[in-house]
């Protein structure tokens, strides 16, 4: 019997559900299409799909349960909805970067965060981060603030020397 994740992330394409979750599973290892479920007849005159379509797709990506809806063109994806992607080395900052933003909005782009091809928004993190914005130091924090605030993606090696206290030509 499979585990049911209790919380999943339903999200809503017009049309693109399939090509989303084949897309994001080719970027994040460890990732799968679990199921495909296609519209009936039934329910037509409510859901307006042609019987046979993908109306919703299944997906793991690093082990995190997602599904994706063909829902019609009604809602569009915005910013007050994003995915942390935790990275732990820069290679995995570049990759994520790279992927996740190819074909994007390159304006959406600030401190870390991205929009992709489909409108969907994340943010593309060193796992560190967090603990160097809550260090006890303020001082050691806000240097951190500061040097994020003004990249688009994350440098962890400049986030960690501006939170010690070391400017690019000083070490």
């Amino acid at each position: 019997m499979a585990t049911v994740q209790p919380i999943t992330a339903c999200l809503w394409f017009d049309t693109q559900a399939e090509e989303a979750a084949r897309y994001y599973t080719g970027i994040f290892k460890n990732s799968k299409i679990v199921a495909i479920t296609r519209y009936p007849e039934a329910g037509q005159e409510v859901h307006g799909k042609q019987p046979g379509t993908v109306m919703t797709v299944e997906f793991e990506l690093n082990g995190q349960t997602f599904t994706s809806l063909n829902g019609g063109p009604n809602f569009k994806f915005n910013e007050a909805i994003s995915f942390q992607v935790m990275c732990e080395t820069q290679a995995d900052v570049d990759h994520y970067w790279s992927r996740l933003g190819q074909g994007g909005d390159p304006n959406a782009q600030q401190c870390g965060w991205l929009k992709d091809k489909y409108g969907l928004s994340w943010q593309v993190v060193p796992t560190g981060m967090v603990e160097m914005l809550n260090d006890p130091d303020r001082e050691k924090a806000e240097r951190a603030m500061e040097a994020m605030m003004k990249m688009k993606k994350l440098d962890i090696t400049e986030l960690k020397r501006a939170f010690e206290g070391e400017t690019a030509g000083r070490r």
